[in-house]
């Protein structure tokens, strides 16, 4: 694929279209059911695990995780041949171990058993996720990223809101129903994509890829993708995007059901309409940055989602955070949906696995850090925000990470300018 841009956005063609809406099946499935482990484990998990800050690194794991999971499964799909090409393979043994997880994790009503289950979805979940990702810069061009993100978004965004919504609703009817109701979705996503990508020959990495290397060149592989300013640059500020919505998925259930005393259906409602507002921001931002560049529209976002973040933190009035937001989400939307489209020029042909894998592994630090610290944050201010409980201070972390990724964003934008489209 060539890393070259068009100075204007051109339209897409209806064949793109519809390859974008298919490949964002798995996306749906997969968000689903990493939204519905870390929304609602925390307030499953509150009845006999005694502390939020070890809710915290048992919802953390999934950064441990993705330390080392994507990088090894990303790798390994650069260099698989098969007759389902490289990629597709890790898609389909990963996703049953995910929905068996989902199963479990609903049924234990122990630490003792809820860790292993916990753990096994994550890595069922990365398993899957990162070389099916990688089929983006696979199958498509550099200079519709930005809306290749934004459609992938928008499938993500509609399963966080079928997640946050359905999710709190089933919630009452038993402690299995949402994780059993997103197993039972991805499963057909992945079906449903499966069948379509076997019909199509579409299976990416199929005749074209690189020969395998050995651990020792693997290695210096690595270092030299390293090297690369731009590279390091992104993922510093990808890690702490992703802590500030680690630890906000974690703990906006909680938030808003003990610290402001909602009932768990209009806590759903509330989050489910805020969805919205993410779906909205991912939609445009994708569009706006295949127009106007996408470190452009990130270093817009990045300020006003930060303020916003900050309400929460700050004051208690119910309708002051309803006002703010909407903003604050529809900013949040661009955060989600362009640092992927910000990475896929800078993939190496024959290691867009290895650099996909690079890219969640900066996720994984971050969504590791983000429960963990949001979690000995709300423990050590219960007194001093005792009218939330001490929840509020989740937002506090949340905050501080996205302005403390601000000066990386600027050194990204120094080294990338002449790569994005619409400069």
């Amino acid at each position: 694929m060539s890393t070259s841009t068009s100075s204007s956005e051109r339209a897409l063609r209806g064949p793109e279209k519809r390859a974008l809406a298919v490949l964002g099946l798995p996306t749906f499935g997969l968000a689903l059911a990493i939204t519905t482990v870390t929304t609602y484990l925390p307030s499953l998990a509150r009845s006999y695990v005694g502390s939020t800050a070890l809710i915290g690194v048992i919802v953390g794991l999934e950064g441990v995780t993705a330390l080392w999971v994507p990088l090894l499964a990303g790798s390994w799909s650069d260099r698989l041949r098969t007759r389902w090409g490289g990629r597709l393979p890790f898609l389909v043994a990963g996703t049953p171990v995910v929905c068996a997880a989902l199963v479990a994790i609903g049924l234990v009503r122990s630490v003792g058993a809820l860790v292993p289950a916990v753990a096994l979805f994550f890595l069922g979940y990365f398993v899957a996720y990162e070389p099916y990702r990688a089929l983006y810069p696979d199958t498509i061009e550099d200079e519709i990223a930005g809306r290749a993100q934004s459609t992938q978004a928008a499938w993500r965004g509609v399963a966080t809101g079928v997640a946050f919504l359905g999710g709190g609703l089933l919630l009452g009817v038993g402690h299995l129903a949402p994780f059993a109701g997103a197993a039972v979705l991805l499963l057909g996503a992945v079906v449903l994509f499966t069948g379509f990508l076997l019909r199509r020959g579409r299976l990416g990495q199929g005749e074209e890829q690189a020969e395998p290397r050995s651990a020792g060149e693997e290695l210096r592989k690595v270092v030299r993708l390293l090297r690369r300013t731009e590279l390091r640059a992104l993922l510093v500020a990808n890690a702490l995007w992703e802590l500030s919505l680690g630890a906000l998925k974690t703990w906006v259930f909680l938030y808003l059901t003990v610290g402001l005393g909602l009932g768990s259906s209009s806590a759903a409602l509330v989050i489910g309409g805020a969805a919205v507002f993410v779906l909205g921001g991912a939609v445009a931002s994708g569009k706006l940055g295949d127009r106007l560049g996408r470190t452009r529209v990130l270093a817009f976002a990045l300020p006003v989602y930060g303020v916003g973040l900050l309400v929460p933190f700050l004051f208690t009035n119910r309708l002051l955070v309803a006002l703010i937001a909407p903003v604050a989400t529809f900013a949040g939307g661009a955060i989600m949906t362009l640092p992927y489209a910000v990475l896929m020029p800078m993939m190496p042909d024959e290691d867009r696995g290895a650099v996909a894998g690079f890219f969640t592994f900066s996720r994984g630090v971050g969504t590791s850090l983000g429960p963990l610290l949001a979690g000995i944050a709300i423990s050590a201010t219960s007194s001093l925000f005792s009218a939330t409980h001490g929840y509020q201070a989740a937002w506090g972390v949340c905050s501080v990470a996205i302005f403390v990724s601000l000066p990386f964003l600027r050194a990204l934008r120094r080294r990338s300018d002449g790569q994005e489209g619409g400069r």
